[in-house]
This record gives structure tokens, sequence and C-alpha cells, in this order.
């Protein structure tokens, strides 16, 4: 029997699959996104450009144990994002969900309520997580918004703890 902390499995709703990431979904990826939503300061969103080397370190830190990354394919099968689970505490249990980010053409639909309600339900039926956390950052009014429509609760504001890409700290 596998390691379900060890293992990323394929996820999969009506709108959205949440699969394994691997290299072979840079090209897909690097469609997804473009140069303006990279270049919001608040969020970690890649480049075109950058896509290849943010899955490399995403596959880096998943093999170093503590996170597992997913890309999200749209309901025809094709990439529009990215997500995973990370700072993974099995002594807990608990995990943080984060690092997401979709092409603009699936923002503000669907597909982010059901991938999230997967990645939760996985969290708590199948790893036997006690607590799940959001974070994001206090500029990220869209972010915020749908974190709270999917019905969690603001616990807190953990000030200055990273920084954004431009730099400044964020809260």
């Amino acid at each position: 029997m596998s390691d379900a902390w060890a293992t990323v499995t394929t996820l999969a709703g009506r709108h959205v699959r949440l699969v394994p990431l691997r290299m072979e979904h840079v090209d897909g990826l690097r469609a997804a996104t473009d140069e303006a939503s990279a270049s919001t300061w608040y969020t970690s969103v890649p480049a075109p450009a950058d896509v290849g080397a943010y899955v490399e370190a995403a596959l880096r830190k998943q093999a170093g144990g503590g996170s597992m990354a997913f890309a999200v394919l749209d309901a025809g099968g094709a990439p529009c994002g990215s997500t995973r689970f990370y700072d993974m505490d099995r002594s807990v249990p608990r995990l943080q969900v984060g690092y997401t980010w979709y092409a603009r053409r699936v923002q503000r639909t669907g597909l982010n309520t059901e991938a999230k309600r997967l990645l939760l339900g996985h969290a708590f039926e199948t790893l036997g997580c006690a607590a799940v956390g959001f974070q994001t950052s206090w500029f990220n009014h869209a972010s915020r918004a749908a974190i709270e429509r999917l019905g969690a609760k603001q616990d807190g504001v953990i000030r200055n703890h990273l920084r954004h890409a431009d730099g400044s700290l964020r809260d």
C-alpha cells in the first residue's frame, strides 16, 4: 500500500483535473500564463519564460518532502495553472494549500472552487488532516475573496513573514 503523504495522486471533478506536476506540463503552462499576471507584484505567477524553472523548483521541493505539486487541467484537459500542498506536517497532521495560479480564461469560474474542494477533500478525508491553511498576500484581494467563498475563516495576519517578488515585505 502506498503512503498517501508521499504520493501525488490525480484528483478529478467535472470542471477540473489536478494531476501530478511534471516537466511535460511546461509548454501548456507557459501558454496559460502571461506577462501581465507575472508582473503583479503581490503574486508568484511565473512569467512565460520562467515556467520551466518554476516547475523544476516545485519538483525539487516535492522530492525533498513536505509538498505535493499539481498541474491544473481544465475540463478539456488543457493545462491552465498550478497549485500545491506545502508546509506539510504529518505529525500534527496539517498542511497549507497555495502556490496557486490560473490562466485568465479560467479565473472567476467554477474551476477554482472545484479544485480547492478536491484538495480539501483529499487533505481531510485521505490524509486525515486536522487543519488546512491558506496563505495569500494581504493585497491579493481576489485570492482572499476566493478563499472566503470556500467558507474558510481568517485566523489572523502573519506580518512581514515573506517577501513579495519585488522585495517588499508580505503580510
